[in-house]
């Protein structure tokens, strides 16, 4: 049995882990990075980066048709699918693995499992011992339903969706979610017939209800048959010869599909980590106070970021919490104990009120804070985005623009922009948010002519100033 020592041991080689471990050692530590798949994580190889580079491609199209004098053929799908190869290094982490040597942080591959206080044991014998920290970043999993016959079929989940490189006749898409959304428009433009199955009366429906609106009309306008208000009631086979399957919705109705989508939400990937040793319990999210810190656990030893923790599960938003617990660690292996005052390093404040996040379909969602009012001290200004920069960016431009006001204050606690390339939009709230800039004085940032940016200024006109 070999047994290694570093100052904070890692689980989980994703994005979050990565920030951990690097920003462990700026802080002059030592640190392991143990992996059991690839190096560089479910964001790499299976999500964020390959359905971007899915859905970039008829995003470009759908760009190029809205305006006058432009051309516009039809998707290739190998070319595509190439591209995102590219993007995901043919899911080769090769280039991660050296990332992390050059960073100073040492990889290991391997299970990991918590065999005691400060012990982490590898399925390969490998014992590994940390001085002050072990750090859980290994994200999340599908959530599957509980439908009768989903055992029995095979099934594709978010992973075979951003990696597949054939387009199936048939796709149903069960789940509205984010993921649901962007895998149903990148196949429908990519040529396939795609029906997305969604149980509430819209799409995202944590996001603003116009938002949810907005995403189901432009998938129909993609030919995607959306389904609201629709509940799955069984799921079996039709031929196991090529795989499809045949969907049962409440009140009768079947769809037959060749591929058969569950993106029905994620959870923790907390299972198999060793957790009861340690008291706590398989498979549940791990609490964290905004330090990283994880509750229930004697000796403040145990940290945790990202999905696992079930705080505010997207990758940038890991990172930021990795960042600071790496800080974290740093400081009280120094020997000082920071004051993780809310918005210092050392304290991942913005999990509570500035979480920006985007829906990559056409049209785009992009929001930070709140989606709407939660009391009698705010209010919502809603208006159509219809300015001179969105005008000259597509012709037929449609979007529409939320802000969230806590008029006590006078500062905005949530923004929501909906419509072509509004991504791009989000970081001004996002820093107009977590930096509680008054509403006085963003009326002195001024919005350049002719942009997008322009609806900033209505929105302060709509509000009164």
């Amino acid at each position: 049995m070999t047994e290694q020592t570093f100052d904070v041991v890692v689980i989980g080689g994703g994005p979050v882990g990565e920030n951990a471990a690097a920003r462990a050692v700026r802080g002059g530590l030592t640190a392991a990075l143990v992996e059991h798949e690839r190096f560089g994580g479910e964001c790499s190889y299976w999500a964020c980066i390959p359905s971007k580079a899915l859905l970039r491609p008829g995003n470009a199209l759908a760009a190029a048709r809205r305006v006058p004098g432009v051309e516009a053929g039809s998707l290739v799908p190998a070319p595509v699918f190439a591209r995102r190869d590219e993007f995901v290094s043919h899911w080769d982490d090769g280039g991660q693995f050296d990332w992390a040597n050059g960073a100073g942080v040492e990889p290991i591959r391997g299970h990991a499992r918590i065999t005691g206080e400060r012990e982490v044991t590898v399925d390969d014998g490998t014992v590994v011992c940390a001085r002050h920290a072990v750090v859980v970043c290994t994200g999340s999993v599908p959530r599957m339903p509980r439908l009768p016959g989903l055992a029995d079929v095979p099934v594709w989940t978010s992973r075979d969706a951003t990696a597949a490189s054939e387009v199936p006749g048939r796709l149903v898409v069960l789940g509205g979610g984010v993921v649901g959304v962007e895998m149903a428009q990148a196949w429908a433009r990519l040529g396939a017939e795609v029906d997305l199955v969604v149980a509430g009366p819209r799409p995202l429906p944590r996001y603003a209800e116009f938002a949810g609106d907005a995403v189901a009309e432009g998938l129909r306008a993609d030919g995607v048959r959306v389904r609201l208000d629709a509940r799955a009631e069984r799921v079996s086979t039709v031929s196991t010869a090529d795989g499809s399957v045949r969907l049962e919705l409440a009140g009768g109705e079947r769809i037959e599909a060749d591929r058969f989508l569950v993106a029905t939400g994620r959870r923790p990937a907390t299972d198999d980590l060793g957790l009861d040793a340690i008291g706590l319990e398989p498979g549940a999210a791990l609490t964290v106070d905004d330090t990283g810190t994880v509750s229930g656990v004697d000796g403040r030893w145990l940290y945790a970021a990202g999905d696992v923790t079930g705080r505010a599960p997207l990758t940038h938003q890991g990172k930021y919490a990795a960042r600071v617990l790496g800080d974290v660690i740093a400081a009280r292996a120094r020997g000082d104990e920071p004051a993780a005052a809310p918005w210092s390093r050392y304290a991942a404040t913005a999990d509570h009120h500035a979480v920006p996040q985007v829906v990559f379909t056409d049209p785009e969602v992009a929001s930070v804070g709140l989606a709407s009012a939660t009391g009698e001290r705010h209010r919502e200004v809603d208006l159509d985005i219809a300015v001179a920069g969105s005008a000259l960016h597509a012709d037929g431009y449609t979007g529409r623009a939320r802000m969230v006001v806590d008029t006590e204050r006078e500062v905005l606690v949530g923004v929501t922009f909906v419509g072509q390339d509004v991504a791009e939009l989000l970081h001004s709230a996002t820093i107009a948010v977590a930096g509680e800039v008054p509403l006085h004085r963003l009326w002195h940032a001024v919005p350049a002519f002719p942009t997008i940016s322009e609806v900033w200024l209505r929105l302060l006109e709509e509000y009164g100033l």
